[in-house]
C-alpha cells in the first residue's frame, strides 16, 4: 500500500530537515578543524569512520524521528556491519551518511560534507547535501528546483563527451576485484573528455553536476547513503541518473551514471560499454 502525503507535509518535511542538518554544522567543523582527527578502521583499511560521523548521525536520526515518527532509517554508522540493508518499504525512510569523505574530512581536504536523501513510496523526493567547510548548503524537494544556499542552480547544457569534465572516483582502483574493469573504463572516459576529476566525495560530486561546475559521473560499488541525497538535487537541477547499464537508477543498488544532460548520459553510457567490451565485464 502506497504512503500518502501532501504537499504542506512535503514542505514541512523539507524545512525541518534542512534545520536538523545545518545545526550539525558546528560538530561536523569541530572534528574538522582539529589539527588531528582520529579516526577508526571498518571494513578495510580504507574504509574510516571518527567520533563525528556517529555523533552526527545519532543526532539526525534521534531528530528526525523525534519530529516524524512515522519515519524508518537506513543510516551509514548504524548499519556497518550489516550484511544486508533493511528493504526499502513505502514509508518515509531518511537515508543517511552523517560523513561522506570521511578520508578527505580526516585528511582537512574541503570535499565532504552531511547527505541526507528521504524516499517515500520508495521514490527519492527530498535531498540535502551540507559541507560546512566551504559553507554550501545544497538542497532539492521534489517539483520545486534545487538550490545552493537559498538560490536557484541548474545543470550544464553539456550534450558531448568531449565537452565534458568528467568525475570518476580513481580510489576505487585499490579494489583488486573490478580493478581492470575500473582502469578501462576511466581510460576511455578520461581520454574522451575535456577534463577529468576525481573528488572523493560523491554526494558533492553530484551536487557538483547540478551547479553546472563538472558535467557527469560514473561510480560504482557505494552504498545507497552516498547517493541518495545528491540524486535529488541533480535531478531538480535539470540532470540525469541512471544505473550504468542505462536502465532506471535503484538507489538501494547504486550503481550510477550522472549528467546534465540526457543526451551526454547515452554518450557516457556507451563509452563505458565500450570499455567492458575489452575486459568481456558484464553486468550480473
Amino acid at each position: 500500500m502506497s504512503y500518502k502525503i501532501g504537499e504542506e507535509k512535503l514542505r514541512e518535511y523539507y524545512q525541518i530537515s534542512v534545520d536538523l542538518v545545518r545545526k550539525c554544522g558546528p560538530l561536523f567543523l569541530a572534528g574538522f578543524q582539529k589539527p588531528k582527527t582520529d579516526y577508526e578502521i571498518k571494513s578495510a583499511f580504507y574504509d574510516l569512520v571518527t567520533v563525528y560521523d556517529r555523533q552526527i548521525e545519532a543526532t539526525l536520526s534521534e531528530g528526525l524521528l523525534k519530529a516524524f515518527p512515522e519515519s524508518k532509517i537506513i543510516a551509514e554508522e548504524a548499519l556497518a556491519e550489516a550484511k544486508n540493508y533493511p528493504e526499502l518499504t513505502d514509508d518515509p525512510t531518511w537515508i543517511i551518511d552523517p560523513i561522506d569523505g570521511t578520508n578527505n574530512y580526516v585528511r582537512k581536504i574541503p570535499h565532504c560534507c552531511i547527505s541526507v536523501g528521504l524516499a517515500i513510496n520508495k521514490e527519492l523526493v527530498l535531498g540535502i547535501v551540507y559541507n560546512p567547510p566551504a559553507n554550501e548548503l545544497y538542497s532539492a524537494w521534489q517539483g520545486h528546483g534545487a538550490f545552493l544556499n537559498g538560490q536557484p542552480i541548474e545543470a550544464s547544457n553539456v550534450k558531448e563527451i568531449n565537452q565534458a569534465v568528467v568525475g570518476y572516483e580513481i580510489s576505487l582502483i585499490v579494489v583488486s576485484k573490478g580493478r581492470d574493469k575500473n582502469v578501462k573504463r576511466l581510460y576511455k572516459l578520461a581520454s574522451s573528455a575535456t577534463g577529468t576529476r576525481s573528488f572523493g566525495c560523491a554526494a558533492l560530486t553530484l551536487c557538483y553536476i547540478a551547479a553546472g561546475r563538472c558535467d557527469a559521473y560514473h561510480v560504482e560499488n557505494l552504498k545507497p547513503w552516498d547517493l541518495a541525497g545528491g540524486t535529488v538535487i541533480l535531478r531538480e537541477a535539470g540532470g540525469s541518473v541512471y544505473h550504468t547499464s542505462g536502465s532506471r537508477f535503484d538507489v538501494m543498488k547504486p550503481d550510477c551514471v550522472c549528467t546534465s544532460t540526457e543526451e551526454l548520459a547515452k554518450n557516457v553510457i556507451q563509452l563505458i560499454k565500450d570499455a567492458d567490451q575489452i575486459t568481456g565485464y558484464t553486468f550480473e
